[in-house]
């Protein structure tokens, strides 16, 4: 599906496996990037979703890891090999990812276990810069999810476009989720005041309010 003439979603639950969260494609000229990969079990659907948006699957440059769990992450060492692409994550939640730690990632709730993977960048900061071509992508640290989960963001057609992945949660002691980090990245979502917000289960939302209603409704 075309978001916008910059992004589409090429995995999801009805795009890609059942099981998979939402991958989101970032394209600008000839380079490209992804925002996620799914569980793994709908990773060439995948791959031929991007080629249908008109990318070669080698002109993917990065994955932006949005937090460590399974539904986000067990398919980054199949999408790293068959596109080459950079795995970006903060750090917080690299080592779960390279250590394969099943209970933390939630690999146990789908009744599977996580390969340790490698992140080859590691970001530390509260915000990294990015570049996809001519685009800027902007990775945020918005920890409560998990201790690292992020948000990215970017301009398209003039239009501030938030990647929030699991704006919803949940909240969960084995997940390392801390409900105080959590409001407060809620807070700091509805402080970007962005025109689409693509979610990671449930859809994407084109809109100041309709944004902006989403998110208050878990604050």
């Amino acid at each position: 599906m075309k978001i916008t003439g910059n992004v589409y979603t090429v995995g999801g639950s009805s795009d890609s496996h059942p099981s998979d969260a939402a991958i989101y494609l970032i394209v600008s000229g000839d380079s490209a990037a992804l925002v996620d990969a799914g569980t793994g079990q709908g990773t060439e659907r995948v791959l031929r979703n991007i080629e249908k948006a008109g990318v070669r699957p080698a002109d993917v440059r990065y994955c932006f890891v949005t937090h460590c769990h399974y539904d986000h992450t067990g398919g980054l060492e199949g999408l790293r090999k068959k596109t080459g692409c950079l795995v970006v994550a903060h750090e917080l939640d690299a080592r779960y990812l390279e250590e394969g730690d099943s209970e933390v990632t939630a690999a146990r709730w789908y009744g599977t276990y996580m390969e340790p993977t490698k992140i080859d960048i590691k970001v530390a900061d509260p915000r990294q810069t990015f570049t996809v071509g001519d685009l800027t992508v902007d990775f945020i640290h918005a920890p409560g999810h998990s201790p690292g989960s992020s948000v990215l963001t970017m301009l398209s057609e003039g239009k501030t476009v938030l990647f929030g992945q699991d704006v919803h949660g949940p909240l969960d002691d084995t997940l390392r989720s801390v409900r105080g980090d959590y409001v407060k990245s809620l807070e700091f979502l509805l402080s970007l005041d962005a025109d689409i917000l693509c979610e990671g289960h449930f859809g994407v939302y084109v809109g100041k309010e309709k944004v902006r209603r989403f998110i208050e409704s878990f604050l």
